[in-house]
């Protein structure tokens, strides 16, 4: 065997899958949920507003979305490519370790571990309790109490089987399309046209259409948290590309539809003065009892979100924890001997999540890490090239479609959001930056012990 060949055959074993202690149980159905159920959260009903003021008319707003959901789908397809060839648990995670290195995945498993999915189920959970103050006005403690409340509830279902967390994705999933569908329905079948019928004051000469693509990008963001399942995926190479093409293109689908009938409903003017546009399209399309029906809608979203960044956060720290390479490994890996499930890396990001509620800070913490998080991603969307010069296509795997287009649209809208994140907040990315390289002396001190 040549020198060529044997390298070739040493990546290959290099990138498959190892085993994985968890048990087998994410389903088809169940991996969609996760994906459509992380991208949609509470950003399609509050940010047609955003987006359209910076667009400057209906028309280049639809424009902007289905811009949006091009480079995120191109994003998807490529990353589908990589989730092919490493079908591990840990998702990005994984794959940076794989293709760029130990270190570099490391300081990715570290922000997101420790600050960026605890920080986010902080602020998920809040967001639950502060949307059913609608319903039943609460404090500032009470409110506190209830995000802590239903994010142990998550945890327990998460913790007893890792199916109860897939079923309540499911039903979440399929109840926050409830209010979308509805006013889908209501607004395209409706014969009024007022955000269609003019401006009025409105225009793209005076928007930026690359700020309003930048609006929709945060809207589609969530989806590549599925590839943290893999290891409890039965055949992953294959289930990880489906849902994530399948899912990633229902949500843009989803998206232009809702735009499209909140334009039939409201007046621009309305809509972009308007802090909930979903909330009062369905008022305009529902009557009076329409503002609850989108509240209702946006909690059971919100809950999805909860439940899928809960569940696919756990599998980052067990994952790092089987290399031993974070301190308390030995408690991270662990696997629950009775229900089969990440328990002990569950507990700890729920723990977590529950201090950054009591502080105040998960807002302050994602906002400090959008810019390190994104330079992650974009070396993960660039991660393809670096994997087909390793190990080259092998036939009857998944490879991404319009290669290297594809590829090259999304490391272009990640190379748009961290410019732009630059040019707005300079010092909180490089606060971002520092919070990141504080992991590297643990990872040092880890890999001493190691040796």
């Amino acid at each position: 065997m040549s020198k060529k060949a044997r390298s070739a055959e040493a990546e290959s074993a290099v990138l498959s899958a190892s085993p994985s202690p968890l048990k087998k149980s994410v389903t088809f159905l169940e991996a969609m949920a996760i994906v459509v159920g992380m991208i949609i959260g509470s950003g399609i009903f509050l940010k047609p507003g955003i987006v359209l003021a910076s667009a400057g008319s209906p028309w280049m707003s639809i424009l902007a979305w289905i811009a949006g959901g091009i480079i995120t789908l191109a994003s998807a397809l490529a990353v589908a490519e990589i989730a092919a060839a490493i079908p591990k648990s840990g998702g990005l995670y994984a794959y940076l370790e794989e293709l760029y290195g130990e270190a570099v995945g490391f300081l990715l498993g570290w922000v997101q571990a420790v600050i960026s999915y605890p920080a986010s189920v902080a602020a998920l959970a809040i967001a639950f309790a502060s949307y059913s103050g609608y319903f039943l006005p609460m404090n500032g403690i009470q409110q506190k109490s209830l995000a802590v409340g239903i994010l142990l509830f998550i945890l327990l279902m998460n913790v007893i089987s890792t199916k109860y967390g897939g079923i309540i994705q499911l039903l979440a999933t399929a109840g926050k399309l409830v209010p979308v569908v509805g006013i889908v329905a209501f607004g395209l079948l409706s014969g009024s046209q007022p955000g269609f019928a003019g401006v009025s004051g409105l225009t793209a000469g005076s928007a930026s259409f690359g700020a309003a693509i930048l609006g929709t990008l945060w809207a589609y963001d969530g989806w590549i948290g599925v590839t943290n399942m893999a290891g409890e995926m039965k055949n992953p190479a294959k289930t990880l590309p489906r849902v994530i093409l399948i899912g990633v293109s229902f949500v843009i689908v989803v998206y232009v539809l809702f735009n499209l009938a909140i334009f039939r409903a409201l007046p621009p003017e309305q809509i972009v003065s308007s802090a909930t546009p979903g909330a009062d399209a369905a008022e305009a399309l529902l009557g009076s009892g329409g503002g609850a029906f989108i509240t209702a809608g946006i909690i059971v979203s919100v809950l999805g979100a909860l439940n899928g960044y809960l569940m696919t956060a756990a599998r980052v720290p067990q994952a790092m924890g089987e290399r031993g390479i974070v301190p308390f490994s030995a408690f991270l890996r662990r696997i629950h001997p009775r229900f089969g499930t990440p328990a002990n890396a569950l507990i700890f990001q729920a723990v977590l999540a529950i201090l950054y509620i009591f502080s105040g800070t998960f807002n302050t913490l994602t906002d400090l890490l959008v810019f390190v998080l994104w330079i992650f991603f974009t070396a993960g969307v660039f991660g393809v090239f670096v994997l087909r010069r390793k190990i080259g296509t092998e036939p009857g795997r998944y490879r991404v479609p319009l290669y290297p287009l594809a590829p090259i649209i999304g490391i272009a809208g990640g190379l748009y959001i961290l410019v732009s994140t630059l040019q707005d907040s300079p010092v909180r990315s490089l606060i971002g930056i520092g919070i990141t390289l504080i992991g590297l002396p643990v990872f040092y001190a880890m890999k001493r012990r190691q040796n």
